[in-house]
């Protein structure tokens, strides 16, 4: 099954009834990795997310992992348990790195264990955990920002700007960081009304139907690097940023949402 498939298949599976939080996470885990084992992944990936989210349709949430020695990255998940569709992002690279960063905007529709899982290329699986709280405006819920036809007429319109360095997250990170060939961060605007399927439209009072980002394929200098694959609970006209490598040149994104809609982006990336 694609994951983006599977993604959507623990929509339907878990957003029924409510699940206790530490039950809520086993049924994720017993979906996505089945009964193989998971490493505490405490020191190898940091998390960043606010304490409680100043704006629960938007809360920026990071996390920069780190291979052992000896393996790479290969690929990173981030779950929000409680979230209608708990598998918020994927991010599977084309070559697996020593070390990935990402930042997304997410919607956080309630209190909720957030997880970060990575697989590395000797087959482990290594899992981080922290508490996200928020400001209680549920949402996955919450009316669209913009105007519906405003945001069709804008769909898939994207922007990738270079942005400095990859910020270090702990002290693993910022030894990491010390490198000669230290990442940068690169940030992806997609303009997209990222529908719920749970939201109401003001006027007819009928349900939006869902609609959002289901890949964004990134390409550095003519040769796959990372794929994200989405779900509802990415934000309205969502940022996604990832490290990159320093000598990049160019970059090509193509962006493919739930009805098929395709958009492509190339840029010259700063300094070239």
């Amino acid at each position: 099954m694609k994951a983006s498939h599977l993604i959507a298949a623990l929509f339907c599976v878990l957003a029924a009834p409510a699940f206790a939080s530490n039950e809520a996470w086993e049924n994720v885990r017993a979906l996505l990795y089945g009964d193989r084992p998971m490493q505490n992944g405490d020191a190898l990936i940091a998390i960043d997310a606010p304490y409680r989210t100043p704006d629960d349709a938007r809360a920026k949430l990071a996390a920069q992992v780190i291979a052992p020695r000896g393996t790479n990255v290969a690929k990173v998940t981030l779950v929000l348990d409680e979230n209608p569709m708990p598998v918020s992002a994927m991010f599977e690279l084309e070559e697996p790195l020593p070390s990935f960063y990402f930042d997304v905007t997410m919607r956080v529709n309630g209190p909720t264990p957030m997880h970060v899982i990575a697989e590395t290329t000797d087959g482990r699986l290594w899992v981080s955990e922290t508490f996200v709280k928020t400001s209680g405006v549920g949402a996955c819920a919450a009316p669209p920002g913009t105007d519906p036809k405003l945001a069709l007429e804008n769909l898939g319109m994207m922007e990738a700007e270079l942005v400095g360095r990859v910020p270090a997250l702990d002290t693993l990170s910022r030894l990491t960081n010390l490198g000669a060939d230290r990442a940068n961060k690169m940030d992806l605007n997609i303009d997209h009304p990222s529908h719920s399927g749970m939201q109401m439209d003001q006027i007819s009072l009928l349900f939006i139907p869902m609609r959002y980002v289901e890949t964004v394929d990134i390409d550095l200098d003519g040769t796959g690097y990372v794929q994200m694959i989405g779900s509802i609970s990415l934000s309205e006209n969502p940022r996604v940023g990832i490290s990159v490598p320093s000598r990049a040149q160019a970059v090509d994104v193509t962006m493919t949402d739930t009805d098929g809609t395709v958009s492509h982006l190339h840029k010259k990336l700063a300094g070239y």
